[in-house]
């Protein structure tokens, strides 16, 4: 049996024959908590069940703090898998403190649904019609009408996922800000988003908003036929992630900025 682990840890597995197999490798190796229990969360699998592991473990009284190391295929928010050493790893890791956001919206029918998200809040058109969505931030209104298939409030851990790919800024771990990014925006034409402080409250309201349905979804939580969405930092929860020192999230977050 490897070193004692760090105090009390869980596995989480991810439903993959790859997350399986490692798993099968590691659990004799270890005596392992109940999720429940546990102080810290081993987590196998890729970025998506890494999203799920942290939405699981939000709302727990003691803190979040998860490990996560890669048996999926990008793997931005894991460690390289090995089965070796992890006692060691684990109590030598790197914490990144991370602030997920709260979304709170309002449906067309009068329905409100709150929900956290880590990566992003995005809201997109249900239909072949163009969004036609008002902004204001911290009550005061900063665009009347951004005609668009969508808009994004993302996190800087989120900035490399779905707001990368819709041509919005890297914003470093460590900064105190929130992208700002439109998905496809037809009118204003040049705009190409904005960076905010992350004590933000963004509003989006729906013009035309049973013409032009659009979709609010909070990380994996998709709500349909919002009227207003409004999102802000919920600092009443802090989620740590667990890296190796070599495996600087930091960094490898500023490199993405000078790839081609």
């Amino acid at each position: 049996m490897n070193h004692k682990l760090p105090g009390k840890v869980a596995l989480a597995v991810s439903p993959t024959p790859a997350a399986h197999e490692a798993a099968a490798d590691i659990l004799p190796l270890h005596d392992w908590a109940s999720e429940a229990e546990a102080d810290i969360i081993l987590a196998l699998g890729g970025d998506g069940f890494m999203l799920q592991t942290l939405h699981a473990v939000l709302h727990r009284r003691r803190p979040a703090r998860v490990f996560g190391m890669n048996r999926g295929t990008v793997g931005f928010l894991m460690n390289e898998y090995s089965p070796d050493g992890i006692a060691e790893r684990i109590a030598n890791a790197r914490a990144f403190k991370l602030h997920p956001l709260q979304m709170d919206a309002r449906t067309i029918s009068g329905d409100r649904i709150v929900s956290p998200a880590i990566n992003e809040v995005s809201l997109l058109r249900e239909t072949r019609q163009a969004a036609k969505i008002e902004i204001s931030i911290d009550g005061r209104v900063r665009m009347s009408e951004l005609t668009c298939d969508g808009v994004l409030v993302a996190t800087p851990a989120g900035s490399t996922a779905y707001n990368l790919s819709a041509n919005g800024p890297i914003l470093p771990l460590q900064s105190d800000l929130l992208a700002l990014t439109p998905i496809s925006p037809f009118r204003p034409r040049r705009w190409r988003g904005a960076l905010i402080p992350d004590t933000s409250v963004v509003e989006f309201r729906m013009l035309e908003a049973g013409k032009r349905p659009v979709s609010a979804v909070a990380d994996q939580l998709e709500v349909r036929d919002v009227d207003v969405v409004r999102i802000s930092t919920d600092r009443s929860i802090t989620l740590e992630l667990l890296f190796d020192p070599e495996y600087a999230l930091d960094d490898r977050i500023a490199m993405e900025q000078f790839l081609t």
